[in-house]
């Protein structure tokens, strides 16, 4: 179990200084895509595609880290491609930032299914939820810092709009954590190595070789609730747009999204545990899933207002959903799938998860330019249809016994 732990932690580290680059840039693309020329329907599109092949590419590389079982080469190449953050520093039109910005996310695609599927081997020693909630508290550190040097720096410039020199020197700043994820994916590699041997010390009954009905019924709930998550490009667009918050504000906000993320991810994991306990079935933890689509209501009417209250308990709650997709939507994959099939189960999950961001921000992002009113009326339509979807998904998970059955029906 100390491996374990010492795995979690340096797969912390790795997510906090890789947080603190993508998580920084993230937290300004929106305004900087601005200031290069882009409108709103450009950044929700741009946003929504980098995040949808961000996604979409994981269900072939879920696939062959599968088959080849090379989960540490795709992570360090997937790390590796974070070099394009740093490289945003040189753009200068809105069309090579994008490229660029796609370029990140594709590199999140290729180690995300391997990374996660290493990490839920350690997990399932110290129980999936926990193991992925303290990965999420250290990968929100990062997550904080970095918007917080965008912060900082605009602040340190003084007053009045950020110009794109301005932008520019912040993304350079961001080759310092990038040299450390690189660091500490090296650590992490040659002190476990061979990570599956972590899961092998966990008591095993047989596997079958398919994903069941519940792992499709939560793939098809993941989808429609994501469908209504507004993405933060497009909320901070509308807070420069609508002149609600200062560029330095701006990133600061996303910093305190992520800081409420950390905590409620590792509350949020602990219950996941203990409803799988509670109920001794490796599916019973689904049911936390509620807390998503219920507080996902009431995110556009907020984020879209332009009152300084309801836009900051807009981005608390947003960071609370945020969380709880990093959590315990990763954790129920390790706890649906067999170990065979979970890098193919990470892939389809992430290519369900990355289409619904990809059709929500760009149909949001064309909205936008329209109707504020039909952006928070069309997304509010997705959570009540999802929380639908989510008895159904509640009903098949309790009426299992995870007795005899593994962790898949």
């Amino acid at each position: 179990m100390r491996k374990a732990y010492q795995l979690i932690a340096l797969f912390g580290l790795v997510s906090l200084f890789g947080d603190m680059v993508y998580e920084g840039a993230r937290s300004v693309n929106g305004p900087y895509l601005k200031t290069l020329g882009a409108n709103a329907a450009i950044v929700g599109f741009a946003a929504g595609l980098a995040e949808f092949l961000g996604y979409a590419i994981r269900l072939v590389s879920g696939y062959f880290a599968d088959k080849t079982k090379a989960y540490w080469l795709f992570t360090f190449i997937g790390y590796g491609l974070l070099v394009s953050v740093p490289l945003l520093a040189l753009t200068g039109i809105w069309q090579v930032a994008v490229v660029f910005i796609i370029i990140e996310r594709l590199g999140k695609a290729l180690r995300s299914p391997a990374k996660d599927t290493i990490l839920s081997q350690a997990a399932k020693q110290v129980g999936t939820g926990v193991g992925f909630g303290i990965a999420e508290v250290l990968d929100q550190i990062g997550a904080i810092i970095g918007p917080l040097v965008f912060t900082f720096l605009f602040l340190f410039l003084g007053k009045g709009e950020r110009g794109l020199a301005d932008y520019k020197f912040g993304y350079w700043l961001l080759w310092i954590p990038f040299v450390l994820v690189m660091l500490f994916i090296f650590i992490a590699y040659r002190r476990v190595p061979d990570p599956g041997t972590l899961e092998a010390t966990v008591h095993k009954t047989s596997q079958p070789d398919k994903l069941g009905k519940v792992f499709w019924i939560y793939t098809i709930f993941s989808f429609v609730t994501t469908l209504g998550f507004v993405n933060f490009a497009l909320i901070g667009y509308h807070f420069k747009f609508r002149h609600i918050l200062s560029d330095a504000q701006i990133p600061l906000f996303y910093a305190l999204a992520m800081g409420v993320d950390a905590i409620a991810a590792l509350a949020i994991g602990k219950a996941y545990d203990i409803f799988k306990e509670r109920h001794n079935n490796e599916k019973a933890g689904l049911v936390t899933l509620i807390v998503i689509p219920v507080l996902s209501l009431f995110i556009p009417a907020l984020v879209f207002s332009r009152g300084f209250l309801f836009v900051l308990a807009g981005a608390v709650i947003w960071g609370i959903v945020m969380g709880s997709h990093e959590t315990i939507m990763k954790s129920a994959i390790a706890d649906l799938t067999p170990l065979k099939k979970r890098g193919t189960g990470y892939g389809i999950f992430n290519t369900a998860y990355g289409l619904a961001i990809f059709i929500g921000s760009a149909l949001c992002g064309l909205l936008y330019e329209h109707s504020l009113v039909a952006v928070i009326i069309i997304n509010i339509a997705f959570e009540i249809a999802a929380l639908a979807i989510f008895f159904v998904l509640k009903k098949e998970a309790l009426s299992m016994s995870s007795a005899g059955k593994g962790i898949q029906e």
